[in-house]
């Protein structure tokens, strides 16, 4: 493994036109507040969060106002103060339009904060178990588009020693740039955010793998590191080429190891964070912020001002392009995120949520529409340039069969979907669709097989009981007739017999104490 500098290379990838420069020549920019906010309860990987709050309820500046409902889920929390107006389904940010839950949040103006957490200025001395509690509390989920929560991620009991941290900072896809901006002017909390992940992995060193077309950012996080005199931290630039951001792709290129398929990158030793992700988590260490809001990417020839925005959760994406300048004359579509793995927007209404890195207007000729689709031609150029070394004419062959026990042999689930197979492929072919419907068909068969397994063990589990209680009511009434027939057997005397007399001799009691007691007796 390499101390510092590139190890390796990653196998296949592109050179695309990077238009950079038109959002990140210019500072981050602060949103006001919309007239109301939006908070999907499914902003992350994982169990949708619960509302904790009712219709009209007043809600202060980072009040929890949804809870994690499961071990990988994340809260919600108010990114203002104000008056719960809705709850219910509205639009989200989805490739299919999909409505979901949400808190709609009427902002009062007066940003009041509700009553934080105190920070852990000795961190260091701190429990590592704490500081994952309260990076959980604070909802913190990967912002590298990924949103996976961070708790969840940074929790590896029962795994192998986590020797290397890795921070994406390699921000590869073309026209997104909020990292690129978040490092030149947050390089600090940036830092501080590392060195706390460092504390609660327990890892040894960290490296943070940056794309050499961001001299400027690379320079900044030198120079935070440098202050704080971390020897343990290296800034490793590497070569700018997509997708060298994704994970096993930055891995590899940083250690020379190889995520094994179907493995995590703790099975290497390795967990990688994105380098918002570590501003938020120093946030919400030291200064116990929850996670509120996050910088977007507002680029593309349909606005008119490009850059960076640091926006609430919730806000609609008309309020950011507004923000931006508003459309220009230019303006075609809106996509949220990239041009190789972003997806347009069926509603532009959709609110802002914590994997929201960039809204991409892109005039007509910027990114025109794909031709129509057309047969293969078995040239071969789209395994030519998968990163992670896949088959992508089979596993679209495969795809397009229905066939999904097949396949998945061709590691399906290895995919990245980064479109470089799309991308070059001269026939046209929508590639990437095709491995997301296959991966949403096996993961609504999964759940299908998981619930009808879940109603066999539960039928199951029923006529176990209710073959108990019958098997011990059988058994109480042999007791009771052995009894009854130990009885009479020993006294001699014949069991209908003994019945008689034993009912004659109560009534005779009973007519006893009428007369003990001066009463007439009740001969009914």
């Amino acid at each position: 493994m390499a101390d510092t500098g590139v190890a390796a290379r990653i196998h296949g990838g592109l050179h695309l036109d990077e238009h950079k420069q038109e959002s990140n020549a210019t500072a981050i920019r602060t949103l006001g507040l919309p007239t109301r906010l939006v908070l999907p309860m499914h902003q992350h990987i994982g169990e949708p969060a619960e509302p904790l709050v009712r219709v009209g309820e007043t809600v202060l500046k980072g009040q929890m106002i949804a809870r994690a409902s499961d071990y990988v889920s994340a809260p919600v929390h108010a990114p203002t103060s104000g008056r719960v107006t809705a709850i219910g389904e509205y639009p989200v940010p989805h490739p299919s339009g999909l409505h979901d839950l949400c808190i709609v949040l009427e902002p009062d103006g007066e940003d009041r904060w509700d009553t934080l957490p105190p920070g852990f200025p000795d961190w260091r001395s701190t429990d590592p178990a704490e500081m994952r509690e309260r990076i959980r509390w604070a909802g913190i989920v990967g912002l590298g588009g990924a949103a996976f929560p961070t708790a969840v991620k940074v929790n590896t009991s029962g795994q192998r020693r986590i020797e290397t941290l890795i921070i994406n900072a390699a921000e590869c896809e073309p026209y997104i740039t909020c990292d690129d901006r978040l490092m030149r002017e947050q390089a600090a909390d940036i830092v501080d955010g590392i060195a706390i992940l460092r504390h609660v992995l327990g890892a040894e060193r960290c490296l943070i793998g940056i794309e050499d077309n961001k001299p400027e950012a690379a320079e900044a996080l030198r120079a935070a590191l440098g202050a704080t005199v971390d020897a343990a931290t290296d800034v490793v630039e590497v070569p700018t080429l997509y997708p060298s951001g994704g994970e096993r792709q930055l891995i590899m290129l940083l250690t020379g190891r190889e995520v094994p398929s179907h493995g995590l990158p703790a099975a290497v030793g390795v967990v990688c964070q994105n380098v918002a992700t570590a501003a938020a988590v120093a946030d919400a260490v030291l200064r116990g912020r929850p996670l509120i809001d996050r910088i977007v990417t507002v680029t593309g020839r349909g606005v008119v001002q490009p850059g960076n925005f640091r926006v609430r959760f919730g806000t609609p994406a008309p309020f950011v392009i507004d923000a931006a300048g508003g459309r220009s004359t230019d303006y075609h579509r809106l996509i949220l995120g990239g041009p190789m793995m972003g997806f347009s927007l069926h509603d532009h209404q959709v609110p802002v949520t914590k994997a929201s890195n960039c809204l991409l207007a892109p005039a007509a000729d910027e990114l025109p529409p794909s031709p129509t689709e057309r047969p293969c031609i078995r040239c071969g150029e789209c395994a030519r340039v998968c990163p992670a070394q896949l088959l992508p004419q089979q596993l679209y062959w495969q795809a397009r069969a229905q066939d999904f026990d097949k396949v998945q042999d061709y590691h399906l689930f290895d995919c990245i979907e980064c479109g470089c197979c799309a991308y070059v492929c001269p026939a046209h072919i929508p590639l990437v669709h095709y491995y997301r419907f296959a991966k949403t068909a096996i993961w609504a068969h999964e759940r299908d097989r998981d619930k009808s397994d879940l109603a066999r063990r539960r039928h199951e589990a029923r006529q176990a009981r209710l073959e108990r209680l019958e098997a011990e009511r059988k058994a109480r009434l042999r007791q009771k007739k052995e009894a009854l027939e130990q009885q009479p057997s020993a006294a001699g005397k014949d069991p209908k017999r003994a019945a008689i007399e034993a009912a004659m001799q109560r009534v005779a009691a009973k007519k006893a104490a009428q007369l003990d007691a001066g009463q007439a007796p009740n001969d009914e």
